[in-house]
C-alpha cells in the first residue's frame, strides 16, 4: 500500500505543476507552439467542465485555482483511503 500512496502523492504533485505550467504559459507563449498544445491537451478536459459551472469574473479565469483545490482534495481522500486499508 505504501507503493500505492506514493504514486498517488507523485500523481497529484505532476498534475498540479502541469496546471501551474498551463497557467504561466497561456501568458506567454503562443496556442500553437508544440508545447503548449500539448500541455493544453492535458489540462483543458478538466478545465472544461468547471467553466461551465464557474464563470469568469471580469477577466479572471478562476478554474485552474478550483481545479488545483480538486486535484488536492482527491490526492489527500485516495492517501488516506489507502491508508485506512493498511
Amino acid at each position: 500500500m505504501l507503493f500505492l500512496v506514493m504514486v498517488v502523492d507523485i500523481v497529484v504533485r505532476i498534475l498540479s505543476l502541469v496546471v501551474i505550467t498551463h497557467v504561466f504559459l497561456a501568458y506567454f507563449m503562443s496556442p500553437y507552439h508544440p508545447i503548449r498544445a500539448t500541455i493544453d491537451r492535458i489540462v483543458e478536459p478538466m478545465l472544461t467542465p468547471i467553466r461551465r459551472v464557474v464563470p469568469l469574473m471580469g477577466m479572471i479565469d478562476f478554474s485552474p485555482f478550483i481545479l488545483l483545490v480538486l486535484i488536492q482534495i482527491l490526492g489527500q481522500v485516495l492517501i488516506a483511503l489507502l491508508r485506512s486499508m493498511v
